[in-house]
């Protein structure tokens, strides 16, 4: 379904106070508390009561900054690094960023899919050219641009070991991020890494494996809060963050923080 440019605005607008709402409200008369801003896919989006338990891994990463610094998560099941700028969802995005903010990107899921014209993108061309949008526009605001290699999904070979599913994507955003300066989240590598030390079926309790359904890509509570806590670790890593930025890296976070608002009606 093909969506006009003010029906999108509108929709990411309203989204915007369910971002902002775990990490509370600026006081009035206050400085405006920076905002970090997810521009990505299916992986990070928020998730409403209608598809739980599934759960974006940007719904979880709220609990791991202070209240110094929201969330406004944009993130979008299905989208591409192409259709979130053609659908002009990064239109909406600049055109609420400020000075001091950050544009967090993470897209490779969709631009894989070379059957959908509307969403492919080839590694080395249009996957950074498109990513470039993202970081010139960002910088053009006076906000930080970082990029987030794609989180793994759930693959092992028959010697069970996790395979790679995301071929040339993280390497071009490596490489764009080397070329452009701009700081970078390797959360292939980590999340790869994490399904390694799980195993086959440990992994199985991180992805939305249910009653009915056997998903490799989509995270449950425990998946989103494990791959926030790696963004989260990164971004402090990279030091995009200081350390009075963030909390609870090493704590255990309950599940029951996890919620999922009822779906917006039209």
């Amino acid at each position: 379904m093909s969506l006009s440019r003010r029906q999108v605005t509108s929709a990411a607008v309203a989204s915007i106070p369910l971002a902002f709402a775990a990490t509370g409200t600026a006081q009035a008369g206050g400085r405006h508390p920076r905002t970090l801003y997810i521009a990505g896919d299916s992986t990070a989006a928020q998730k409403y009561s209608d598809a739980a338990p599934e759960t974006g891994w940007g719904m979880a990463l709220p609990f791991f900054l202070r209240h110094n610094l929201r969330v406004a998560n944009h993130a979008v099941n299905g989208r591409s690094s192409k259709s979130f700028v053609d659908e002009g969802r990064l239109d909406v995005v600049l055109g609420a960023i400020r000075p001091g903010d950050f544009l967090l990107v993470q897209f490779a899921h969709n631009d894989e899919k070379d059957e959908d014209p509307t969403r492919y993108t080839e590694p080395w061309t249009t996957y950074q050219e498109y990513l470039r949008m993202y970081v010139d526009g960002a910088r053009a605001r006076g906000a930080r641009p970082v990029l987030a290699t794609p989180v793994e999904r759930r693959r092992f070979d028959a010697a069970g070991n996790a395979v790679p599913s995301h071929g040339e994507y993280p390497a071009a955003m490596r490489a764009l991020a080397r070329r452009e300066g701009v700081a970078l989240l390797d959360v292939q590598a980590l999340s790869l890494a994490l399904w390694q030390r799980l195993g086959a079926e440990g992994t199985k309790a991180y992805f939305n494996w249910t009653a009915t359904e056997q998903d490799n890509t989509h995270f449950n509570p425990p998946g989103a809060i494990a791959v926030a806590r790696l963004v989260a670790r990164e971004l402090l890593r990279g030091r995009v963050l200081a350390h009075r930025d963030v909390r609870r890296l090493d704590e255990e976070i309950p599940e029951s923080w996890i919620s999922w608002p009822a779906p917006a009606t039209a």
